[in-house]
């Protein structure tokens, strides 16, 4: 794998799978930062589209050039000694928080689409993803560019059949009140938020991944095919969302509530899809905190046991709720993220300036 590298296809389709998740396919993400804020949260989605291009980029591209093992190389050459030991503990806070946000989204999908205890789904994807992660980087690579293609293909289809059901309402007068988090009040500032938190999660693959990529301009491409994936699926989510938005801000999955609009086998399906996608980012993130938490010269039984005992902890965590972490954690750790986003723009701008000196 490192003779030939990493594809361009396999960059794009392992960031898009490291985002979609639990909050991002259930549609609850995109319901609580933008459908809420009506024709104005569509342009949200744009501006973050366009950002997750840009950062994408800038992290992979580090990555390649600092050898990174994990988020901590790109951070502390992004944000010096004491910004970066900020920015490290606010991602590795944050790469725990989703993998327990991710256990407890598939113990409420459990719950909501095949009334099973939630306890049961917690437990799958926590097995799952403690024995893809000690598999290594090469088996989180190929698990996650696998599922991609029928994640996306899921989401456009559910979201096209409601589109067509139920056309959306675009206007600038509609925004809902019932369910929103408090910490979001604003569309732009969603728009910072979800792309905050999301590159947040997303660095601690993105380093790794640009050293692993083919060369430099699979890293460009893979950085667009990536950005643009994301910001297609979350677009047409919205669309979806926004037909039935005053029906839907209080649902836990809302996604699988609206795949059962068109049919109970499309729903059933949808819901299998969305376990497949939340389980690529909780092996992300269970993949992005056990490589910072352990060392180069730790044994292969330390950096095991560290997996093993990670996913356990975040077993019993998720029993807060799924739609809870989604709309008090991720804004937290998003107005956090803020300070990487200003890190990573000014490292770059730093880079740019240097080398035309």
């Amino acid at each position: 794998m490192k003779k030939k590298g990493v594809s361009t296809f396999k960059i794009g389709a392992t960031y898009i799978g490291t985002i979609v998740g639990a909050g991002f396919a259930s549609g609850q993400e995109v319901l609580q930062f933008f459908a809420a804020f009506g024709l104005k949260g569509l342009y949200g989605l744009i501006l973050t589209t366009i950002m997750f291009v840009v950062f994408g980029y800038i992290i992979m591209d580090l990555g390649r050039k600092l050898h990174s093992h994990s988020h901590l190389e790109i951070i502390k050459y992004s944000g010096g000694k004491w910004i970066g030991m900020i920015i490290d503990f606010i991602i590795t806070f944050f790469l725990f928080g989703a993998l327990t946000a991710m256990i407890a989204g598939t113990g409420a999908l459990f719950a909501q689409q095949f009334q099973i205890p939630e306890i049961w789904g917690n437990l799958l994807m926590a097995v799952l993803t403690a024995i893809t992660v000690l598999t290594g980087i090469k088996g989180v690579i190929n698990s996650i560019s696998f599922v991609v293609p029928f994640l996306l293909a899921s989401v456009i289809g559910i979201s096209i059949f409601s589109i067509i059901q139920s056309p959306p309402v675009l206007s600038s007068a509609v925004q809902v009140t019932s369910g929103e988090s408090e910490l979001i009040r604003h569309w732009l500032l969603a728009a910072f938020l979800y792309t905050s938190y999301n590159t947040v999660i997303s660095i601690a693959i993105l380093g790794p991944l640009g050293v692993e990529a083919k060369n430099r301009k699979a890293i460009k491409y893979g950085a667009v095919i990536g950005g643009m994936g994301l910001g297609i699926g979350s677009i047409m989510i919205y669309l979806a969302l926004s037909g039935d938005v005053y029906n839907l801000i209080d649902v836990e999955v809302p996604m699988v509530d609206i795949a059962g609009n068109i049919s109970g086998t499309i729903q059933i399906i949808y819901a299998i899809v969305l376990i497949a996608e939340v389980y690529t980012t909780a092996v992300g993130s269970l993949f992005g905190f056990s490589s910072r938490v352990t060392k180069v010269n730790h044994t292969s039984m330390r950096k095991r046991l560290i997996i093993i005992g990670t996913t356990i902890v975040a077993f019993f965590a998720s029993q807060f709720g799924f739609s809870n972490l989604v709309k008090y954690l991720y804004p937290l750790v998003g107005y956090g993220g803020m300070v990487l986003l200003i890190s990573l723009l000014y490292s770059r701008f730093r880079y740019r300036y240097k080398k035309r000196r």
